[in-house]
């Protein structure tokens, strides 16, 4: 389904968990969604917010945020259709460290945090899927950190431009270069540079505010492990991962 056609007719079953739930939990559940329009730029939470809503993103991505006392801060996980937004509703913490922001603007159904520990005390498939989508995002934000870490800002350009191709179902991003490097954490110019490298190689094309894939075996080639180690874990562990 084309991005026009998830905006003009949104369904609770585009994103992939409401999706594999069983026909009589969705039944159940369908009383408590409420569509919600994810514009560019929407801090949905800040760090140490008291979450009062589940989201599940029908399109759209949304970035989970650490933010330092500096004022500097870097991604540690991107969220599609694919997964969820607001896990310290259901794991017991009531709030996280990192802030959730859309990155690429989408839409959502939310649940309240009141339907959610309802759905969640019955110990069904809804809680089954969020605890192995948790355990994911686990892995991503673990991956995150070591290739933030030990990867070159082409590998991790790579990762980035990938996953959220991924995560967007297409091969063009709708984004800034000022908004990658503040996700990746590095310099403005050090994306530029990078992103110059790739298109000179005929991996990517730019224009302003985007990007589009045109080589993505070879983009896969240049990407560290990190990519497909988070990938494959996702394939592992959800219905339809292929993140």
């Amino acid at each position: 389904m084309n991005k026009t056609a998830e905006r003009s007719s949104p369904n609770p079953r585009q994103n992939q968990i409401l999706a594999a739930l069983p026909a009589l939990d969705y039944k159940r559940l369908l009383p408590d969604l409420e569509f919600v329009e994810m514009p560019l730029g929407w801090t949905m939470s800040e760090s140490g917010d008291h979450v009062n809503f589940l989201h599940f993103p029908t399109c759209g991505i949304v970035s989970l945020i650490y933010e330092l006392e500096d004022g500097s801060s870097s991604e540690v996980a991107l969220v599609g259709n694919e997964g969820l937004v607001g896990i310290s509703i259901f794991m017991g913490g009531e709030s996280l460290p990192s802030s959730t922001m859309v990155q690429s603007a989408g839409s959502a159904f939310r649940l309240s945090r009141k339907a959610m520990k309802s759905e969640f005390a019955l110990g069904g498939k809804l809680q089954h899927l969020a605890l192995l989508y948790t355990q994911a995002l686990i892995v991503q934000t673990s991956q995150t950190a070591v290739c933030n870490r030990h990867h070159s800002v082409d590998q991790q350009l790579c990762r980035w431009l990938l996953m959220s191709a991924d995560r967007l179902h297409d091969k063009e991003l709708v984004v800034t270069q000022e908004l990658i490097a503040s996700l990746l954490g590095v310099r403005r110019e050090s994306v530029t540079q990078t992103l110059g490298l790739l298109e000179k190689d005929g991996l990517v094309a730019r224009r302003r505010g985007h990007v589009t894939i045109l080589d993505r075996s070879g983009l896969e080639q240049r990407s560290c492990e990190c990519y497909a180690a988070v990938k494959d874990e996702y394939a592992r562990l959800l219905p339809g991962g292929r993140h």
